[in-house]
């Protein structure tokens, strides 16, 4: 059987420490819990956590978020089509782990496929975390070294903490403010908890004189972290808690061994048009460009999504009907 249980998956990955984050056990259980259903599988040395979710008329997607894991993904496709079929989907969404200077691999790797919209962010910054910690901090902008050690001058503290609710409300606070969608409660809950037992995540608030300002959950697989959620209040703001915040989550993930921090997502475009651009541009994810930028992380973008098509009249319908209503919220 190509289908394998959760402990199995596990085990896969144990072999193979280097997946990213989206493939891991943990993210699957988070995401079950929120309308998906995580199903695993391993065919010789390779394999892949998918999601999939129900639609009506008993019909389904799939989704294989920053995957699969291992080199010879040839092997895979016969099973994961075989699965889709007897299960009603419509296609499967694959957005692999690898940047787009993979794209002429990843065209013979994903024959059968056509290019589709992307789910994750497909542009993003990376911090490389390998040199000593004035190497990382001088490969920062100036300014945002300046707005580091500002913070620390002005009494901001940054601590670990497990209140994921005081957490949820400066979150409830961004996205009134910056007009983007906050998930629930439980949700935070429930990925903090999920990465919690082989500590994967830290929870960091900045405080300053005991009143929560800003704060962040970092996650780590292998040698790699990420920034996934952020948030902060209009309060001392002068103080630059975010700053602070973002270098303690990279000292942790440096401590535990990373090799480099994920700022997770800023505007989709080329270098040149984002320097161009940022200092007089705060829509969309703009403004977070312009914060992320000063970290010194190298632009990079995804390969983005590729679609396998199994009802091409359905297919249609469905991506019609997402434009409208948003794209996949996974």
């Amino acid at each position: 059987m190509s289908e394998i249980t959760a402990d199995r998956w596990n085990e896969f990955l144990q072999k193979n420490p280097q997946a990213h984050i989206l493939q891991t056990e943990p993210w699957g259980r988070v995401k079950s819990a929120f309308g998906w259903k995580a199903v695993y599988f391993q065919v010789g040395l390779a394999g892949t956590q998918m999601l999939l979710r129900a639609l009506p008329g008993g019909f389904q997607i799939a989704y294989i978020p920053r995957g699969p894991v291992g080199k010879d993904w040839s092997i895979l496709w016969p099973a994961l089509d075989r699965y889709c079929k007897d299960h009603r989907v419509i296609f499967l969404k694959v957005e692999p782990d690898a940047w787009e200077d993979d794209d002429s691999l990843l065209e013979r790797k994903l024959s059968g496929f056509v290019r589709g919209d992307p789910v994750q962010p497909r542009r993003t910054l990376v911090v490389d975390l390998q040199g000593d910690e004035d190497q990382i901090l001088a490969a920062m902008k100036q300014k945002t070294r300046y707005n580091i050690r500002l913070a620390e001058k002005k009494g901001i503290v940054v601590r670990e903490s497990e209140d994921v609710a005081a957490f949820y409300r400066l979150m409830l606070q961004t996205g009134k403010r910056d007009g983007f969608g906050v998930h629930s409660l439980d949700y935070y809950q429930a990925a903090y908890q999920a990465f919690l037992p082989g500590n994967q995540v830290a929870l960091l608030i900045a405080d300053y004189a005991n009143t929560p300002l800003a704060g962040l959950m970092v996650f780590r697989s292998g040698q790699r972290s990420w920034y996934f959620y952020g948030a902060s209040n209009d309060q001392e703001r002068h103080r630059m808690p975010t700053y602070l915040l973002q270098w303690r989550a990279m000292q942790w993930a440096k401590t535990h061994g990373c090799v480099s921090y994920d700022l997770w997502g800023v505007p989709d475009y080329d270098e040149e048009t984002l320097e161009s651009q940022f200092e007089h541009r705060s829509d969309g994810l703009w403004g977070v460009y312009r914060f992320k930028r000063g970290f010194g992380g190298q632009l990079k973008r995804s390969a983005g999504a590729w679609d396998r098509i199994y009802s091409p009249a359905l297919y249609r319908f469905y991506r019609v009907y997402r434009r409208f209503r948003g794209g996949i919220n996974a």
